[in-house]
C-alpha cells in the first residue's frame, strides 16, 4: 500500500511538472509568435492598438477624472457623514446619501475649475492675438525705418539684399505653384478631420465625466473585486506582495499628482500677483500658462517661460528681459523651497532618474508621458528595489546601498563584505576592513 501511495504521489508530482512545463512552453510560443507578428506586421498592430485606444478613450477619461477628483469627493463625504449620521438612522442609507452628494459636488467643482481656466485663457488669448495684430504695422514701420537707415549708407548691402529678396520671391512662387496649390485639398481635409477629432475628444470627455460618477459611486466594489481576483490566482504570500505594491503605487501617484497640482497652482498665483505689481502685459494669460506648464517636472518651467517671454517681448522688449529674470527667480524659489515642502520625497528618485523618466516618457507618450513618467518610473524603481532587497536578505547580505560603495568583494566562506583598501594618505595600519554580515548582526 505504501509503495502504491509513493508511486501515485510520484506520478502526480511528475504530472504537475509536465503540466507546468507544457504551460511554460505554450506561453513562450505565444510570446515568440506575438513578437514576430509585431515586428513584421507593425502597421497592422499599430492600427489595431489605435482602434482599441479610440474605443476605450471615454473609459480612460472617466478613470483619470475619477482618480483626480477622488480626494475632493472624500473630503466632501467625510464632512457629510458627520452631518448625516445623527439624522439618518440606517448606516447604509446614510453612506449612500453622503456618497451621492459628495460625488456630485466633486464633479461640479471639477467642471467649474475647467470652465474657469478656459474663461480666463480664451479671452486673454484673443485680446493678446488682436493686440499683436494691431501693433504689427507699427513694428513693421519701425523695422523699415531702421532698415532704410542701415542700407542708405552702403550700396553693396542694398544690392545683396535685393538679390536675396528676388531669390526668396522666386522660391515662394515655385512653392505655391508646385506644393501648396496641388495639395490644397489635402490641407482642407486635414483641417476638417482635426476639427472633427476635437469634437470627438470633447464628446468622449463628457462621456468620461459620466463614467467617473459610476466609478466613484462603486469604487469599493471594484477594489474588492480586484483583490478577489488577485487572491484567486496567486497564493496568499504573493497576493499580499501584489496588493502592497498596488498600495504603494497609489501612494506614489496620488502624492505626486496632488502635490504637483497644488505646487503649480501656487506658482500660477504667485506669478499673477508679481506680474500685476510689475505691470506686465498679458498678466493673466502668462500666469495661467506658467502654472499649467509647471505640472511637467524639470522641463515645465522652460516650456512655460520661452513663449511667455516672446509674447511679452513683442509688446515691450525691456519688460520681456525683466520677466525672464523674474521667472528664473520664481523657478529657483519653487525648486528649492515650495516644491520640496509640498512634494517632499514622494517618488524616492534622485535627479538623474527624474530626468531619465521624463525623457523616456516624453519620447514615447508626449506631454502625458512627461507628466506621468516620473511616478511610473518611481513604481518600477520601487519594485526593483524591493526585489533586490529580498534577494540580498535570502543571502544574508546587507541591504543598505552605502555598504556597497567601497565594496571590493564578498568573502565566500564567512559571507562578510570586504572593503577596498584606503588611500595611502588616509590608511592606517589596517590592510583590510571587514563589515559583519547581516546574520552576525542579528545574533548580537
Amino acid at each position: 500500500m505504501e509503495e502504491d501511495k509513493k508511486k501515485s504521489g510520484k506520478t502526480e508530482h511528475e504530472m504537475r511538472w509536465y503540466i507546468s512545463l507544457a504551460v511554460l512552453v505554450f506561453v513562450l510560443f505565444c510570446c515568440c509568435t506575438m513578437f514576430f507578428f509585431m515586428i513584421y506586421r507593425y502597421n497592422g498592430v499599430s492600427k489595431g492598438w489605435d482602434t482599441i485606444m479610440r474605443v476605450l478613450q471615454p473609459i480612460t477619461f472617466g478613470l483619470v477624472i475619477a482618480y483626480l477628483i477622488n480626494p475632493i469627493m472624500k473630503f466632501f463625504e467625510k464632512h457629510l457623514l458627520h452631518f448625516l449620521e445623527p439624522r439618518v438612522q440606517k448606516e447604509k442609507k446614510c453612506r449612500k446619501i453622503a456618497r451621492s452628494i459628495a460625488t456630485g459636488g466633486a464633479v461640479v467643482v471639477f467642471v467649474l475649475i475647467v470652465i474657469l481656466l478656459f474663461a480666463m485663457m480664451i479671452p486673454q488669448l484673443i485680446s493678446s492675438i488682436s493686440g499683436m495684430v494691431n501693433s504689427l504695422p507699427k513694428q513693421v514701420d519701425s523695422f523699415i525705418d531702421w532698415f532704410n537707415g542701415l542700407t542708405n549708407s552702403d550700396n553693396e548691402i542694398i544690392q545683396s539684399l535685393e538679390t536675396n529678396m528676388m531669390d526668396m520671391v522666386t522660391y515662394l512662387e515655385n512653392w505655391v505653384k508646385e506644393s501648396f496649390l496641388p495639395n490644397i485639398q489635402t490641407y482642407i481635409t486635414s483641417i476638417t478631420s482635426g476639427v472633427i477629432n476635437m469634437v470627438k475628444v470633447l464628446m468622449n470627455a463628457i462621456i468620461g465625466l459620466i463614467v467617473s460618477v459610476y466609478v466613484l459611486m462603486t469604487k469599493e466594489k471594484f477594489i474588492g473585486q480586484s483583490k478577489k481576483i488577485v487572491y484567486a490566482i496567486f497564493k496568499p504570500v504573493r497576493g499580499n506582495v501584489i496588493i502592497d505594491t498596488f498600495r504603494k503605487s497609489n501612494e506614489i501617484f496620488g502624492g505626486f499628482i496632488s502635490g504637483k497640482l497644488l505646487d503649480s497652482a501656487i506658482i500660477g498665483v504667485l506669478c499673477y500677483i508679481c506680474l500685476l505689481i510689475m505691470k506686465m502685459p498679458y498678466t493673466l494669460l502668462v500666469s495661467v500658462f506658467v502654472g499649467l506648464t509647471n505640472i511637467i517636472p524639470f522641463f515645465g518651467p522652460f516650456i512655460g517661460a520661452i513663449p511667455s517671454v516672446i509674447i511679452i517681448a513683442l509688446a515691450d522688449p525691456i519688460k520681456g528681459i525683466y520677466f525672464l529674470i523674474f521667472i528664473f527667480i520664481l523657478q529657483q524659489v519653487d525648486g528649492n523651497i515650495i516644491g520640496p515642502k509640498i512634494l517632499g520625497d514622494s517618488t524616492g528618485l534622485n535627479s538623474f532618474w527624474v530626468v531619465f523618466a521624463i525623457m523616456v516618457g516624453g519620447g514615447l507618450f508626449g506631454i502625458g508621458g512627461m507628466i506621468l513618467g516620473v511616478p511610473t518610473f518611481a513604481v518600477i524603481y520601487y519594485i526593483i528595489d524591493k526585489t533586490v532587497d529580498y534577494c540580498l536578505r535570502k543571502r544574508k547580505l546587507p541591504e543598505d546601498t552605502d555598504e556597497y560603495i567601497r565594496l571590493e568583494k564578498v568573502d565566500e566562506k564567512t559571507n562578510e563584505i570586504v572593503l577596498l583598501k584606503e588611500p595611502v594618505e588616509e590608511a592606517s595600519e589596517k590592510k583590510e576592513l571587514h563589515i559583519p554580515s547581516l546574520k552576525k548582526k542579528e545574533k548580537k
